[in-house]
């Protein structure tokens, strides 16, 4: 049995073309070693297997090839590596800055990998501050992490940063399918964009797993395969059960969820791949937002296609309800039926239900034939009053009567708070009070201000009578004043108050309208405070006031030691 190696090794990176989806980073490098202008102290940052570890190789390696010097130099003795994960301690950063003032006996530098340089302790970065502000000439750190937040500012400002980027899920399908070509494996596009999505980005993680799923299928790398191995649900589940709720198929659409659970799948994994297909099919509605579809091109014409059966508010409400299940997945006790309900919720969206029935029904005339002839006698006067329609259904003509229920007369019902006729009447007692605002038509007679004031009052009397006894008591509570062009002026101490007055102005107005024959009147509330000394006094102030009558009052407050 030979030795295998995985791609992950046998694929690394040598040089800096082969390093995929760090295209900005690698020409700036390249650049700087062309023009010599190559910081001492560089940061690499980033997601795990972008390339970090890679790129500080090769620049280490093309730092010296740059000199002149032939490819068949051993630079080993140039390039230091340390796993700063197991050697984070001062001593180990000690060791490190003493072999940095040994200048290089092969090239021109040497260069220091630090990976993972975030595990090195607060003592340690303290240790190495001071060689990474001003080391010699001939040395060059390279620092690769992946938690860039976890190295202190001190550092951070002594490097160059370069911050790698998620390789994108195109590019991890291309360079897939070139080792595929290389290993003479047949792979379906489909299988490799599962792959490469399935690698979230990490480059290192989708060649680990096409290896396995090599392992598993052979030389013929089929999507069928690949969903199975890495445990992915097909996206032709998620096709069949959105055509099923697209037609509002709830029974369907629990059996086919119910299948899902029987492959080992969770209702987690299940609506979530579900609200991501959701997204997909609105991305795919219009020509603008296509490219955000990440799918193979098998995949993508199926998307176009369903989207065509979708409308834009199933698919956001959709992603909604698929969202808020997501987010409430955990705390449920019940997980199968919270998935279950939100998947009958969604299926319920485009459904219009029963429709009502109509007030008038639609029976034949033949049913009258069966009828008692007590309930012919009540059935009689009702067919005289209604239309018979001629309806065919097969050859034969049925003739059907349109009857109504009977109503009875001198009858009064209440109507609820909740029923549509109410809304109706609330409606009608609207308009009763709209005002009129076209006042050229309209009667404006003068009156003075003891007719307004008699008119107020009769508005008083009539709230009394009806029982408004809080509303009639702010009415009251001043006299209303006649200014110009009838406009009527009256104060109140609190916006409380005003706010009353406000709502049963429309009534007011219309009253004294009628009762002056004059529509040009207005009403103008003002909120004045100093209106409250009128009508609302404390018991001291009510003890002054009186004492202003009857002096004696004070003796006599003496005389039985009174307190308020």
């Amino acid at each position: 049995m030979k030795q295998f190696i995985v791609s992950a090794r046998k694929y690394r990176p040598q040089v800096f073309a082969d390093v995929i989806g760090q295209q900005a980073i690698t020409n700036t490098l390249e650049n700087a070693i062309k023009n010599n202008h190559l910081a001492q102290a560089l940061l690499f940052t980033g997601p795990r297997g972008v390339g970090k570890t890679s790129c500080a190789r090769i620049l280490a390696k093309a730092i010296n090839q740059d000199d002149g010097v032939s490819d068949d130099e051993d630079f080993a003795f140039n390039i230091f590596e340390l796993d700063a994960a197991s050697n984070n301690s001062v001593d180990d950063i000690r060791n490190l800055t003493e072999q940095v003032r040994i200048p290089p006996q092969t090239g021109t530098f040497k260069v220091y990998i630090i990976d993972e340089v975030h595990m090195l302790s607060q003592a340690a970065f303290n240790a190495f501050l001071k060689t990474l502000e001003e080391p010699p000439a001939h040395a060059i750190f390279i620092l690769a992490t992946t938690e860039k937040h976890k190295i202190i500012p001190t550092i951070l400002s002594r490097c160059q940063i370069f911050d790698f980027k998620r390789i994108s899920v195109l590019d991890a399908k291309n360079y897939l399918k070139v080792i595929a070509e290389k290993e003479e494996i047949t792979a379906d596009d489909d299988a490799l964009h599962i792959i490469a999505q399935k690698a979230d980005g990490a480059m290192r993680d989708a060649l680990s797993i096409f290896d396995r799923v090599v392992s598993f299928s052979g030389d013929n790398l089929t999507r069928e395969a690949v969903t199975q191995n890495l445990n992915v649900l097909d996206y032709d589940v998620y096709f069949n059960i959105t055509d099923l709720v697209l037609e509002n198929k709830i029974p369907e659409v629990l059996v086919a969820f119910n299948e899902v659970l029987s492959k080992g799948f969770e209702g987690h994994h299940f609506i979530n791949g579900l609200a991501s297909h959701f997204r997909d099919l609105l991305v795919a509605k219009d020509k603008a937002t296509i490219e955000l579809l990440e799918v193979g091109d098998i995949a993508k014409k199926k998307y176009l296609e369903q989207a065509t059966k979708a409308n834009v508010q199933f698919l956001i409400a959709a992603i909604n309800k698929s969202n808020d299940c997501d987010l409430s997945y955990r705390a449920s006790k019940n997980q199968r039926l919270l998935v279950e309900l939100t998947l009958m919720q969604i299926a319920s969206i485009t459904f219009d239900g029963e429709k009502k029935k109509s007030a008038n029904y639609i029976i034949p005339a033949t049913f009258f034939t069966s009828l008692s002839p007590a309930a012919k006698a009540i059935a009689k006067p009702i067919l005289q009053n209604k239309v018979v329609h001629k309806v065919e259904e097969s050859r034969t003509p049925i003739k059907k009567a349109v009857i109504q229920k009977p109503v009875l007369k001198n009858a009064t019902r209440r109507p609820s708070s909740l029923s549509l006729k109410s809304i109706h009447l609330k409606k009608e007692v609207k308009s009763e009070v709209d005002l009129e605002e076209n006042f050229d038509s309209h009667p404006k007679d003068v009156f003075t201000q003891k007719e307004l004031e008699k008119s107020w009052k009769q508005y008083h009397a009539q709230l009394i009578a009806k029982g408004k006894k809080s509303i009639a008591a702010i009415v009251i509570s001043n006299t209303p004043r006649l200014g110009e062009n009838f406009e009527i002026g009256f104060d109140l101490p609190n916006s409380l108050m005003s706010d009353q007055v406000e709502k049963e102005k429309p009534k007011l107005l219309k009253h004294l309208r009628e009762a002056l024959n004059n529509y040009a009147i207005s009403i103008s509330i003002v909120v004045n405070e100093t209106v409250t000394k009128k009508f609302v006094y404390t018991p001291q102030e009510k003890f002054e006031k009186l004492l202003e009558i009857n002096p004696t009052l004070s003796k006599l407050k003496d005389a039985f030691k009174l307190d308020f």
